[in-house]
């Protein structure tokens, strides 16, 4: 029996209703348009499914179990539709993130890599400022949500996850070469000129803070702006600097830095994404953020940013 679906569609809206102008209105169609539609339904299934009265329509004994079949099937398709556009509402949009150079080198290159594999309809607009100015967007709500390095402080009510962490190592360039066939006290290491981010940055201060336990005080010699002009100026052989170690092992086995051992243990660093459980997400800035969360060991730290 081929029966025209659309028939099904016009069947459902008049027993939902009970009322052909209802339905009609519904449908976007107009009462005769349904009448006969109906009829041709009732033909074509050789049964009467209305009993046509005053105050209305009711169905026959066939109405109602047909009715009973068509409610579930017109739900399927609903619950279908509203899946599809979900999906397609993830697989678009576009996402704004703020990130840490180092964060940026350290991790977020390779996921965004892989990311766009599987979403390339999503579009990702990184906003490439220091830990403190991120975090400012981030909390003006400029941004969905921050990848920055530790340490940093947030609001109580911003979430943290720990993506990874890291080593920094002091590095000099190749006329440095002698230095790296010792251990360092980090007051000897004083001696040479060192180059590091500014006093905005809270590099610099997690610096500060490390040179003061170790009873020395930090003094650079060449302030830079962000963290991607310190090894060519260390490998230029300006000054030392701390670096982060994975960025700076294919200078090393090239010889073109050499690792300043130091006879105290560096303090640790983290990898994190900051976002404000407050606020709600875009599908897209959800799926990138769950995205990028499966790629970390989710260790959730407190609102102070450091593990």
């Amino acid at each position: 029996m081929d029966i025209n679906f659309e028939y099904y569609k016009f069947f459902y809206f008049v027993a939902k209703y009970g009322n052909i102008t209802k339905a009609a209105t519904a449908l976007g169609s107009n009462q005769p348009n349904v009448t006969r539609i109906m009829k041709l339904l009732e033909s074509q299934l050789n049964c009467r499914l209305f009993i046509r009265e005053a105050r209305g329509i009711t169905l026959t004994q066939q109405g109602e179990l047909l009715y009973s079949h068509v409610e579930i099937a017109y739900r399927h398709l609903l619950d279908a539709q509203e899946e599809i556009c979900r999906l397609s509402a993830q697989d678009s949009g576009t996402v704004e993130i703020g990130a840490t150079e180092t964060a940026l080198h350290l991790f977020l290159l390779n996921a965004l890599h892989d990311f766009k594999l599987s979403h390339p309809a999503i579009k990702i607009k990184i906003h490439n400022h220091t830990t403190l100015e991120t975090l400012k967007h981030l909390i003006s709500g400029k941004l969905d949500f921050a990848v920055v390095t530790t340490p940093f402080e947030v609001p109580k009510a911003f979430s943290l996850v720990k993506i990874l962490d890291f080593e920094e190592i002091l590095v000099g360039g190749s006329q440095y070469a002698d230095l790296c066939q010792i251990s360092l006290e980090l007051k000897d290491a004083k001696k040479y000129p060192w180059i590091g981010l500014g006093r905005e940055s809270t590099t610099y201060h997690f610096y500060k803070n490390f040179f003061i336990q170790q009873g020395v005080d930090l003094d650079l010699d060449m302030e830079v702006a962000t963290s991607d002009l310190m090894l060519p100026m260390i490998e230029n052989n300006l000054g030392i600097g701390f670096v982060a170690k994975e960025l700076a092992l294919p200078l090393l086995k090239e010889k073109k830095l050499v690792q300043i051992h130091l006879n105290c243990d560096t303090p640790k660093r983290a990898i994190q994404i900051v976002s404000d459980k407050g606020r709600g997400k875009s599908l897209a800035a959800d799926t990138f953020y769950r995205f990028l969360k499966s790629t970390s060991r989710h260790v959730t730290t407190d609102s102070s940013g450091i593990p």
